[in-house]
């Protein structure tokens, strides 16, 4: 039976995420036309809390094991041990997704101001949605995924070997943890600006092919299945569009 400790840390990380739905589910999407405009710091500030929120709901589940993991492995030597360094782990890792957040909130902006994505997030022209498929599937068969997908497929050597004291170590370890996971996931967040910044089924589908790469014992199959599905998909997008 796991451990109260193990118990409260799984519950904590299930109400987090269980929030963050909630709020997905409830709040309505920023829209420039009732911010005051697409450049305000007030559509900003919102779709940002929306990109955050969303990254947190998406990316909790497949850290997860990790971090049960890391309370496991913190806990060996002093059963007593608090959860901060746990938290502050976690709280490393999400960071990095407010980093990309920051970033995502930018390029959401702009690409509603050049008329590729619709105000709903959702992408207008048949060409761009082709150029982000390409660049997903080519993506997922580059080394660079293939070596962060590995990281984030067997962190328990990296919990070990990059042991760090303290709650400010853990909480580096969960930036560094966080930068290989973003590594290995960057590109399909780009699929978000495919099928809707704000269609949940998309949003559910995309965490779901998140979680099974990183968990299931043919993730890496299925990273090579997601990459020949994009270039397919991408390659069938331009041909039909061509005259």
């Amino acid at each position: 039976m796991p451990a109260r400790t193990t118990l409260v840390t799984l519950a904590a990380l299930a109400a987090l995420v269980a929030l963050s739905w909630a709020y997905l589910s409830w709040a309505p999407m920023p829209m420039p036309a009732t911010s005051g405009g697409l450049r305000t710091s007030h559509y900003a500030a919102f779709t940002f809390a929306m990109w955050f929120v969303m990254m947190v709901g998406m990316m909790t589940p497949s850290v997860a094991p990790t971090a049960l993991l890391f309370d496991r492995i913190n806990r060996r030597g002093d059963p007593g041990a608090p959860a901060t360094r746990t938290a502050c782990f976690v709280a490393g890792y999400l960071l990095v997704w407010l980093a990309f957040s920051l970033l995502a909130t930018a390029l959401q902006v702009e690409l509603i101001a050049a008329g590729w994505i619709d105000a709903m997030g959702v992408s207008t022209r048949p060409l761009g949605t082709a150029a982000v498929l390409f660049a997903v599937g080519l993506y997922q068969w580059l080394p660079g995924k293939v070596a962060c997908l590995e990281h984030c497929r067997a962190p328990a050597e990296f919990i070990v070997s990059a042991h760090r004291p303290g709650a400010r170590g853990a909480l580096v370890m969960g930036l560094h943890h966080g930068l290989y996971c973003l590594g290995c996931c960057w590109a399909l967040m780009l699929l978000l600006f495919v099928g809707g910044v704000m269609n949940l089924a998309w949003v559910a589908g995309i965490t779901a092919l998140v979680f099974a790469e990183k968990l299931l014992a043919r993730g890496a199959w299925l990273r090579r299945l997601i990459g020949a599905a994009a270039l397919i998909a991408a390659i069938a997008l331009t041909v039909a569009r061509s005259p």
